[in-house]
């Protein structure tokens, strides 16, 4: 039994803790219905304050100054998160080109098919030109005009990073005077560090999603799938006024980072690992949780869960300003090989980096790697989840994401307490 608090369901000590609850097999909630349960979530989001023009601005002056600095004359988006992120354009990919371009000096100009013109000019807040092209008509060279229009005559294009190849191959064969190059140097280093504004978008993400795995987790039954599972977690993030994935693997699966196409069915005693999160106004959350269902807990269960629990701590101590991204990776894999596992990345052990970077989409730049020596600066954001995995038996992952501040790291989500207590008392 619970009652709604803050938009999402709070067990009271009267029902049983938590813990208690999915140790016993979640006695406290036999014969609530999911309906009932999933009735006491409630939106989230009312307080929600989005990207602002001038800070758009800001970004675009940015990547402007920067692309001065490298000698990018101008910068191509795709329809993607960076076009977002600049302009404030979300546009579905098709065969069909539209494009931004972000000039060194100028207004941003717009390319799209003639027929959705109108569509983008009631959408655009950054610059006013849109160039069209009809159905017959190569979108290619109207961006080639585009270059020629901003007096761009030698130089060099940038290509934000998920421009699909057949425009950036179209583009280059119109235009085959300039030269092209990733325009990592403008994008990334824009969108690696996140203003106080993004931080607060995905801490909301964060908060929305801690409630969508506690109502979720009171749900599991045995005999459930992974896709039950899902079902579930989506129907709770829908309810918290966003839309969340969940991804879960039990038993066995639990030791495939990515999952197994092997058929699970929750039984008591399995390890279930969760994955996901949701999106806040285009900003990301990613959470994993590792718990034991249904039973006590086997000593190796608590054994392998509280290595991974001292590997995670271990890095997020690591995480300093000026150190190297690969320094939080080598504090949580040496915890984890000192206990035996690994080395590197072998199995039984870590498989896969400690981290990614987050924010509009949910992996960026600013991975935690070994190999990567990029410093920590202030307003990075990054996952930290070394996973043990052990074929054959189970894994643990224990995810939280992390923001640099100058005076160290900062928690997006507090992590698990305990084997029994993914999110606390």
């Amino acid at each position: 039994m619970g009652i709604k608090r803050r938009g999402f369901l709070r067990l009271t000590a009267g029902s049983a803790s938590f813990g208690a609850a999915m140790v016993s097999g979640l006695s406290a909630f036999a014969g609530t219905s999911r309906s009932t349960l999933l009735s006491g979530l409630s939106p989230m989001t009312g307080d929600v304050t989005p990207i602002s023009l001038q800070e758009r601005q800001t970004r675009v002056e940015k990547a402007q100054r920067l692309m001065a600095e490298n000698n990018i004359a101008a910068l191509v988006l795709d329809s993607g998160t960076s076009m977002v992120y600049f302009t404030g354009i979300s546009w579905g990919q098709s065969e069909r080109t539209m494009a931004a371009i972000i000039p060194a000096r100028g207004e941003v100009k717009y390319v799209c098919p003639a027929f959705e013109a109108e569509r983008l000019r009631q959408l655009i807040t950054i610059g006013t030109e849109v160039r069209t092209w009809e159905e017959d008509e190569s979108p290619y060279r109207v961006i080639a005009n585009v270059f020629k229009d901003f007096d761009i005559r030698t130089g060099t294009i940038g290509m934000e990073e998920r421009v699909r190849f057949f425009i950036f191959d179209g583009v280059r064969k119109e235009a085959s005077h300039l030269t092209y190059i990733s325009g990592d140097p403008v994008t990334m280093r824009c969108r690696l560090i996140k203003s106080p504004a993004e931080i607060a978008l995905m801490q909301k993400a964060n908060d929305i999603t801690v409630a969508a795995y506690k109502a979720s987790i009171a749900l599991l039954h045995e005999g459930m799938t992974p896709a039950d599972f899902s079902a579930t977690a989506e129907d709770a993030f829908a309810r918290l006024g966003v839309k969340g994935d969940l991804s879960a693997n039990f038993g066995e699966a639990s030791a495939y980072p990515h999952g197994s196409i092997q058929t699970q069915h929750l039984k008591k005693g399995d390890v279930v690992l969760m994955d996901d999160g949701c999106k806040v106004q285009g900003y990301c959350s990613d959470i994993s949780r590792a718990i034991v269902y249904g039973a006590e807990p086997t000593q190796r269960q608590r054994q392998i869960w509280d290595l991974e629990k001292r590997a995670q701590a271990a890095a997020f101590a690591a995480a300093k300003i000026g150190a190297p991204c690969e320094n939080v990776d080598a504090a949580a894999r040496k915890v984890i090989s000192d206990a035996g596992f690994g080395p590197g990345f072998k199995i039984p052990g870590l498989p896969h980096r400690t981290g990614h970077g987050i924010g509009m989409d949910i992996h960026e730049w600013g991975y935690i790697v070994p190999g990567n020596k990029l410093p920590l600066q202030a307003g990075m954001c990054f996952s930290i989840e070394p996973m043990i995995a052990i074929y054959g038996e189970f894994g643990i992952r224990l995810e939280d994401c992390a923001y640099m501040t100058e005076e160290g790291p900062r928690w997006f989500s507090q992590p698990s307490v305990a084997i029994d207590q993914p999110f606390g008392s």
